[in-house]
């Protein structure tokens, strides 16, 4: 089963975020995106998944990624993937902007974290950084990634930000 997107989120810095499709093949469940970015520069900070697989293939640019300490540019036509418990961060590396095709098997929560960034962005509702302003945000933020920010140990995570999380929600934010 294939399911076909035409939804488009258009950030206010101009990148977008384009819903492909969602489905399951031989492979297992899968989402795939189309990420368009105007300007360079770091994409997320370094983090974790216990169970996704990520694959970028780049149609126009390139993107610089850091895969467990070990740095890779990507051009495009190239593929890379990151596996589960890989700690991995990426950047737009290219001169005249970005796309590229973002597989990730199973979905997990992704779309729905996709879609919160771009409405606490186009709400003015993060930082210079692309952080969060409010701490019930940001737990709801880490909520949605299915993984783990590099650093602070699991178990801190899962207290501090999976409870900001849920008082979020009892507060009535919802995406």
């Amino acid at each position: 089963m294939v399911k076909n997107y035409t939804n488009t989120l258009e950030h206010p810095d101009g990148r977008t975020v384009t819903f492909l499709e969602t489905g399951v093949d031989d492979k297992g469940d899968y989402l795939l995106v189309e990420h368009k970015v105007l300007k360079q520069g770091a994409m997320n900070g370094p983090h974790w998944h216990p169970v996704l697989t990520e694959s970028f293939m780049i149609k126009e640019g390139k993107m610089k990624f850091l895969v467990d300490g070990k740095e890779m540019i990507v051009s495009k036509g190239e593929k890379i993937s990151i596996h589960p418990q890989q700690v991995h961060q990426f950047w737009n590396i290219s001169d005249n902007g970005l796309i590229a095709i973002h597989e990730v098997r199973p979905p997990g929560q992704h779309k729905r974290m996709f879609e919160l960034i771009h409405k606490l962005e186009s709400e003015g509702k993060m930082n210079k950084k692309g952080i969060p302003s409010n701490p019930f945000w940001l737990g709801m933020a880490w909520a949605s990634m299915d993984g783990y920010i590099k650093g602070p140990p699991k178990f801190v995570q899962v207290v501090l930000f999976g409870g900001l999380a849920r008082l979020g929600k009892l507060f009535g934010l919802s995406y």
